[in-house]
């Protein structure tokens, strides 16, 4: 079966629609949210990328959110769409959620069954003098530790108290436990880039066949 799933969600705070396929190739939105939108995202093209074997179009309005995400899907092999139109006037914290967990709950809607598959993954990303290490079960009991030692503010327009939250958002939307730790590093753009890398690899092994049909538990079941 694809793996893949398309979610939307419409709140009084953000409105949201994700189209992913985790086998990447293509994949489309029936209309875009931005459609006659005065929020329509102008300058979309940081996060844009469409190649023989992945489309990736990510658009929350936060170009920094969406350069994570874009680093998210890329690496773990994901064709990724996500339109959002967000309170930004606000502040980035509902939009960052929000995102982080319907791309959860579009996750789990593809990942469907966990059977078949190495159901753990673990993955380390440098990115110059930063590294970091994520460790992921896809135990459908969602649970995030996240430690990035980030200092500044902000990086760009998102609050980095948001990074963290981001993946915990997503891990309670997919149904999944992360550990996401960066090791090293003094360049907090880089720490926290080194993150979301390191969580595509652990998430691209976890999801890869592990040459069976069974369901990866003593249980029995995982879903």
């Amino acid at each position: 079966m694809a793996k893949t799933a398309t979610i939307k969600r419409d709140t009084n705070e953000t409105k949201i629609q994700i189209a992913i396929s985790l086998e990447g190739g293509h994949i489309a939105l029936e209309e875009s949210i931005f459609k006659n939108s005065a929020n329509e995202t102008k300058d979309d093209s940081h996060a844009t990328q469409a190649t023989s074997t992945q489309v990736i179009q990510v658009q929350t309005g936060i170009g920094f959110l969406d350069h994570m995400l874009h680093a998210l899907a890329k690496h773990s092999g994901w064709s990724l769409i996500i339109e959002c139109i967000g309170d930004i006037h606000i502040d980035d914290h509902h939009t960052a959620e929000d995102v982080g967990i319907t791309l959860g709950l579009a996750f789990h809607k593809a990942l469907g069954q966990v059977k078949g598959v190495k159901r753990f993954g673990c993955g380390f990303a440098p990115l110059d003098e930063a590294l970091s290490r994520a460790v992921v079960d896809l135990s459908n009991r969602p649970y995030a530790v996240i430690e990035l030692g980030l200092k500044r503010e902000k990086i760009g327009d998102l609050s980095c108290e948001m990074i963290p939250h981001v993946m915990e958002s997503f891990a309670q939307g997919a149904a999944i436990t992360i550990h996401v730790d960066c090791i090293r590093g003094f360049n907090d753009h880089h720490r926290a880039e080194s993150a979301f890398k390191a969580l595509a690899v652990a998430i691209k092994e976890a999801t890869s066949s592990n040459g069976t049909d069974d369901v990866p538990s003593t249980k029995g079941v995982l879903f």
